[in-house]
């Protein structure tokens, strides 16, 4: 993506420009408000086919998040092959074992219990699609040597959460997933050393019998979560 003899800043005009008065600025953040909270993580999907278009799109909105000196250090494989989600599913529920069988500790499963999981994850394979997120360590210019990424979590974690946006927006559900470790992701996916797997994404329709924890319900008021200086 850059070449060592293109790095100069040049200045370009606002592309876009959003000029609301300010009743439709509220307006607009409190339709925002009500649909981002018509979001829900689900367990129980359909495989109910989803277009490839329509995943790309969103994995394009993710694209277009801030990112540490514009290196957009993130890499997004999307799978639909039946056969390579059994193998995902398969080394994941491996260390989901490990996981639900001491490797946590009791203090975490027990935050877990409200939840209800297990370390069995069908989702991983009755989901149309997943769609696995990695965060790039490090770049390679155009010559092959390599430059360092900056802020790669903040900036992969900003991006995760416009897929999430965008999914919902498409009329999707999704379950993030991530067992530990998920080295097996990078030999499974062909993924360079360069990249570490942040999260695996299932994608789809919920199924009729699809529930959420009451405990999802429950989101902590403004007066928690925000401090305001006027």
């Amino acid at each position: 993506m850059f070449a060592k003899s293109a790095l100069a800043y040049d200045p370009l005009p606002l592309p876009d420009r959003a000029n609301y008065s300010a009743a439709e600025m509220q307006s607009k953040s409190d339709d925002f408000l009500a649909h981002m909270q018509r979001r829900h993580t689900v367990r129980d999907f359909t495989s109910q086919p989803v277009s490839r278009m329509v995943i790309e799109t969103c994995i394009k909105t993710a694209g277009s998040a801030p990112s540490g000196a514009n290196h957009q250090p993130w890499h997004f494989v999307a799978i639909a092959n039946p056969g390579l989600k059994q193998q995902i599913r398969t080394e994941a529920e491996e260390e989901e074992k490990r996981f639900y069988a001491g490797g946590a500790g009791d203090e975490w499963i027990k935050a877990l219990e409200p939840i209800g999981t297990d370390a069995d994850k069908p989702h991983l394979t009755t989901a149309p699609w997943l769609i696995v997120v990695f965060a790039q360590r490090w770049g390679e210019f155009d010559d092959g040597s390599r430059y360092k990424n900056y802020y790669v979590p903040e900036s992969v974690n900003i991006a995760t959460g416009f897929l999430l946006a965008a999914l919902h927006t498409a009329g999707l559900c999704t379950l993030t997933h991530t067992p530990n470790p998920m080295k097996f992701l990078n030999a499974a996916l062909g993924r360079p050393a360069s990249e570490k797997p942040t999260m695996i994404i299932a994608v789809g329709h919920p199924s009729p019998e699809a529930t959420v924890p009451g405990v999802a319900k429950l989101k902590k008021p403004l007066e928690e979560i925000a401090t305001v200086f006027e």
